[in-house]
């Protein structure tokens, strides 16, 4: 991918894909310092298998930072959907996974001011680790490419406040299930209660940490790729009420 000139920064820079336009990476340097780059509109396609292969999985997390902070300052980029449906049509070449909350409030891709091709998304309640999920992100790493598996919880969860409480309704008892071995692995003081926020927060961070540590026990595919340093396992915390992403380890 060729360096940009002073010009062509100054003038394409918004009517241009810049979505990892650096493989050139975190060490090109331009003459007006490091090139910018970001999940941005290309007004005429999205994301190209040259664009996600040059970055790191590092790089990955940063553009969704990035992305969050458009969305929380409500400078979101301008999409061309239907050139991003036309130009995936034939091929994708997703950056990263996510594993989210089937919650209606944490939509990965608005959050993340992400484009049509720019990520795979997987949503259940409370965010677990099943089976089927662990399938999915191998093929998004492993088959498809994808340099970043993240697991997305959030403020105010209601499946961990069923979990909490010892909810039971059909298949949901064994969701929930799945969700429990967080609550005695939070250390919190003060009401350990559903109707307190702040301890059914902490159980949902614990519960983004157990699916990480979940994610490479259960899978020796993304673990391997992990140590090869291909891809980077991660959670995070997104906070309704702010709208801010917290990356957590």
């Amino acid at each position: 991918m060729k360096r940009r000139s002073r010009e062509s920064m100054n003038h394409v820079a918004f009517d241009r894909r810049r979505f990892f336009s650096a493989a050139l990476g975190a060490c090109a340097i331009s003459p007006l310092g490091p090139l910018s780059v970001q999940f941005a509109p290309s007004m005429s396609g999205s994301l190209t298998k040259e664009q996600r292969d040059s970055m790191t999985p590092s790089q990955v997390i940063e553009e969704l930072r990035k992305g969050n902070e458009r969305f929380r300052a409500g400078k979101m980029a301008t999409r061309d959907y239907l050139a991003e449906k036309r130009s995936s049509a034939s091929g994708q070449y997703p950056a990263a996974v996510i594993l989210g909350c089937v919650d209606s409030r944490v939509p990965a891709e608005i959050i993340f001011d992400a484009g049509i091709g720019d990520l795979f998304s997987g949503r259940v309640a409370g965010n677990v680790v099943n089976d089927d999920m662990l399938g999915s992100m191998e093929f998004a790493c492993a088959v498809s490419g994808a340099k970043l598996v993240l697991v997305l919880g959030h403020t105010a969860c209601g499946a961990i406040k069923g979990a909490i409480d010892d909810v039971e309704l059909g298949n949901l008892t064994g969701l929930l299930a799945r969700v429990k071995p967080a609550i005695p692995r939070t250390n919190f003081e003060g009401e350990k209660s559903s109707k307190n926020p702040a301890y059914v927060d902490a159980v949902a961070l614990t519960n983004v940490r157990v699916a990480v540590e979940n994610t490479r026990r259960r899978s020796p595919v993304l673990e391997d790729l992990e140590k090869k340093g291909s891809i980077q396992i991660t959670g995070a915390m997104y906070n309704l009420a702010n709208g801010v992403v917290e990356f957590v380890s």
